[in-house]
C-alpha cells in the first residue's frame, strides 16, 4: 500500500518520529478494531460508526482482539466521548503531516487506516488511537480484474473489523494459486463440506469475501426455465429487472458488513437493479454473468475468475498445488458492474470530506 518513507503514523495524537511500516505490516503487528478509507474520507461517518461498533463488539465478546485483558462495555465511553472525538483529531494531524511532506499529493492517492485498541493507564479514555496514512495508487476501473480463489473457512467475530485477522490470513497463503489476487472463505461447516465433497455443489456453495478490504458480489441470471437460460440475446440489451439480479451473502452468514457493499445495495435499489442477499451457490455458477469485489479504497473491481477446490477434505492442510480446481471465467467488467460503478462515483463526488472541518 505504501513505502515506509512515504507514510505517517499518529499515536494518541502524536506523530511518530520513526518511519512507520506499511499499513499492512502495521495492522499485522497491532491488535484492535480498525477501518480503512481513502484520503478524501468518502463516507467517513459510516467508517466511524463501524469502527465504534467493531470496538464495542470485540470489547464485549472477544476482548483479546481489542487488546483488553477481560470483557468490558464501551457503551458509556462512546456516549460520553463519541468515536469521532477520539479519532478525528489524529486523522486531521496525520493528513496534514502527509501534506506537509508531499504538498502536491491528491487525497485519492492517500490510504488511511484508523485503529482503536485497549490502552494503558495514560491513554485517553483507556483506549489507544492510531492513524496510519500512506501513499496509494487507486486502480483504473476496467484495467485489471481480480482473480479470486476459495481458500479457507470463516472467522470468529465476523461482524467486527479487527487487525489480528491480517495475521490469521497468512495461514491461508499456502492455498493461494499463482496469479490469484483475492482469497475467499466458505462459511459451510467441515462436516457438511465433507458430505458434499463428491457432489456437484463442491465445497464452495457459500462463498464470502475474506480480504480485509473486500466483499464479493455476483450478477446472476434469474432464469426460470431452460429456454431462458439458453437465450443467445446479448447481455447488454437484456432487461435487467426481469432477468438479472446482484447477489451478495447476507450479514447473518458471518461476513463483515462492508461499507461499499452497503453503498452498492443502496445504489442498486435506487436505480432499479434487483439485489438479493443470499450466499452465492457454486451449483449455479453457470448462471453467473459477472462478478466484482468491493473495498473502501478500490470501490469496485471486476472479477476475472473465481476458482474453487474440487474436493474440500483436508484442504486446509494442503497447498494450492495439491488441490484440483474448478474455474469460472468472466469477460471483463459487465454492464451491471459498470453501471453500479458509475453511480457510486456520482455519489462519491458529493461525499468527500474537508479534513479542515473535522472536529
Amino acid at each position: 500500500m505504501s513505502s515506509p518513507a512515504a507514510a505517517v503514523l499518529v499515536s494518541n495524537g502524536v506523530v511518530s518520529p520513526r518511519a512507520p511500516p506499511s499499513a499492512a505490516s502495521f495492522l499485522e503487528a497491532t491488535s484492535g478494531a480498525y477501518t480503512t478509507a481513502c484520503g478524501s474520507l468518502l463516507w467517513w461517518p459510516r467508517h466511524l460508526r463501524r469502527l465504534a461498533e467493531s470496538a464495542a463488539l470485540l470489547a464485549r465478546s472477544h476482548p483479546h482482539r481489542l487488546g483488553l485483558p477481560r470483557p468490558r462495555s464501551l457503551d458509556s465511553l462512546f456516549s460520553e466521548t463519541p468515536v469521532h472525538a477520539l479519532v478525528n483529531p489524529s486523522v486531521r494531524l496525520a493528513i496534514h503531516e502527509m501534506r506537509s511532506r508531499l504538498p502536491v499529493i491528491k487525497e485519492d492517492n492517500l490510504a488511511l487506516a484508523a485503529l482503536i485498541r485497549g490502552g494503558d493507564s495514560v491513554s485517553r479514555d483507556g483506549l489507544d488511537v492510531f492513524v496510519h496514512v500512506g501513499m496509494y495508487a487507486p486502480p483504473v476501473f476496467g484495467d485489471l480484474g481480480a482473480k479470486v480463489a476459495v481458500a479457507g473457512m470463516g472467522r470468529d467475530a465476523a461482524a467486527a473489523k479487527y487487525a489480528s485477522w491480517a495475521r490469521m490470513r497468512k495461514s491461508m497463503e499456502k492455498m493461494r494459486p499463482p496469479g490469484v489476487t483475492e482469497l475467499l472463505l466458505t462459511m459451510m461447516g467441515i462436516t457438511f463440506l465433507k458430505a458434499l465433497s463428491q457432489t456437484s455443489l463442491l465445497s464452495a456453495k457459500r462463498v464470502l469475501g475474506t480480504h480485509q478490504f473486500t466483499s464479493i458480489m455476483l450478477s446472476s441470471t434469474r432464469a426460470v426455465n431452460e429456454e431462458e437460460h439458453k437465450s443467445k440475446e446479448p447481455f447488454a440489451v437484456q432487461t435487467l429487472a426481469n432477468k438479472f439480479e446482484v447477489q451478495t451473502a447476507p450479514i447473518s452468514d458471518g461476513i463483515l458488513p462492508g461499507i461499499i457493499r452497503q453503498i452498492v445495495i443502496e445504489v442498486c435499489h435506487d436505480i432499479g437493479i434487483p439485489v438479493r442477499e443470499i450466499s452465492p451457490s457454486w451449483s449455479k455458477h453457470e448462471l453467473w454473468q459477472e462478478a466484482f469485489v468491493t473495498s473502501s479504497l478500490r470501490l469496485i473491481q471486476h472479477v476475472e475468475s473465481v476458482q474453487v477446490p474440487l474436493l474440500w477434505e483436508d484442504v486446509q492442510s494442503k497447498t494450492w498445488s495439491d488441490v484440483s480446481w474448478a474455474v469460472k471465467q468472466f469477460q471483463g467488467p459487465g454492464c451491471i458492474t459498470t453501471q453500479i460503478q458509475t453511480e457510486i462515483l456520482k455519489r462519491a463526488r458529493s461525499e468527500e470530506y474537508d479534513i479542515n472541518n473535522l472536529l
